[in-house]
């Protein structure tokens, strides 16, 4: 088979360009036992990636020069020689972003597409879907009558830690970026308040009126100002959960903390969220996500964008704003 591959062309410097990558075309290599040859049909377009672009390691290598682009990818098996797979099979895992993956069948998962579409799965069903389900109710652990504030609320995940708290009884509150997605974060996923971040002139000004007995867990998609503004607005005992900073992905010079110390008098808690830790309790996230879904307690969207040779500019979506829904790439 003759496969597309997205490789790492260069680092970064700000925001992601087109020269940052390159599209090579190669052929497939003759299977191995133990391997699958999968049809990659989507690939999930995540923050993370801009991490692990850069140098060194975190909680994961980064890709090196000229090595696949990392991505978490849905497809199908063409050819098996592993025992548990075979051919028409849908299956999961980080394939990266290219057109037909080779890869041992221990690092898939096979999953039912018959009931949902196969995006789902590097979706609301997918890691996605996990960090919201596991960050909120491992770290955060919402009460009812709660006061819960998400920002990046219009997102993937933020769209789904907010509707997950008012499953759970919570009062949430979302913040986003425009006047179309502040009316969808009400609307469309049922926050019972949102704060547009490019109009409001003070932040935690803007918080304050909306909680005025302070946020009790705070679910930080993006860092940077807007997590300094909610760390004003604490109340006793508050959870902030870190899960991203997209804010500061981009940025020639990081900001730091500058309310660090309201976490102390609020007698509060700041954790971080890595859903790698959660992957042995995948199914419990996804089943418990397919009946809130089935029931129709959960609304979930997808931007999709077709064509490989669109990686770059769709990956660059992220960051500028213009994704509504999960951003997914068609293979």
């Amino acid at each position: 088979m003759v496969n597309k591959q997205v490789l790492l062309a260069q680092r970064p410097q700000g925001m992601i360009q087109f020269g940052d990558f390159n599209i090579i075309e190669t052929i497939t290599p003759v299977l191995a036992d133990g391997d699958m040859l999968v049809q990659v049909q989507y690939i999930s377009l995540d923050p993370a990636m801009r991490g692990w672009m850069n140098a060194g390691t975190t909680y994961i290598r980064g890709v090196e020069i000229g090595e696949l682009m990392r991505a978490f990818a849905a497809g199908m098996v063409v050819e098996s020689k592993h025992a548990d797979f075979k051919a028409g099979d849908s299956v999961v895992g980080i394939m990266g972003a290219q057109t037909y993956a080779v890869i041992q069948g221990k690092h898939l998962t096979k999953v039912d597409a018959s009931q949902v579409p196969l995006s789902w799965f590097v979706g609301i069903l997918g890691m996605p879907g996990m960090t919201a389900y596991f960050g909120l109710l491992e770290k955060g652990l919402p009460k009812a009558g709660e006061t819960v504030l998400v920002s990046g609320a219009a997102g993937m995940v933020g769209s789904v830690v907010g509707q997950i708290a008012r499953i759970k009884g919570c009062r949430v509150i979302g913040i986003a970026g425009g006047e179309a997605k502040c009316r969808s974060v009400v609307e469309d996923f049922g926050f019972h308040a949102a704060i547009d971040y490019k109009s409001v002139s003070n932040m935690g000004k803007a918080i304050k009126e909306l909680a005025p007995n302070g946020i009790d867990i705070y679910f930080d998609n993006v860092g940077g100002e807007i997590l300094d503004a909610a760390l004003l607005n604490l109340a006793n005992g508050a959870r902030i959960v870190v899960c991203g900073a997209i804010s500061q992905y981009n940025a020639s010079e990081v900001q730091g903390i500058k309310n660090y110390m309201k976490i102390i008098s609020a007698r509060g808690t700041l954790s971080g969220i890595i859903v790698l830790d959660y992957f042995a309790r995948a199914a419990e996230a996804i089943n418990q996500l397919g009946i809130w879904l089935q029931e129709g307690k959960i609304i979930y969207k997808e931007h999709t964008v077709e064509g490989i040779d669109h990686f770059a500019s769709t990956l660059q979506m992220l960051f500028t704003g213009e994704n509504h829904g999960k951003l997914i790439l068609k293979v």
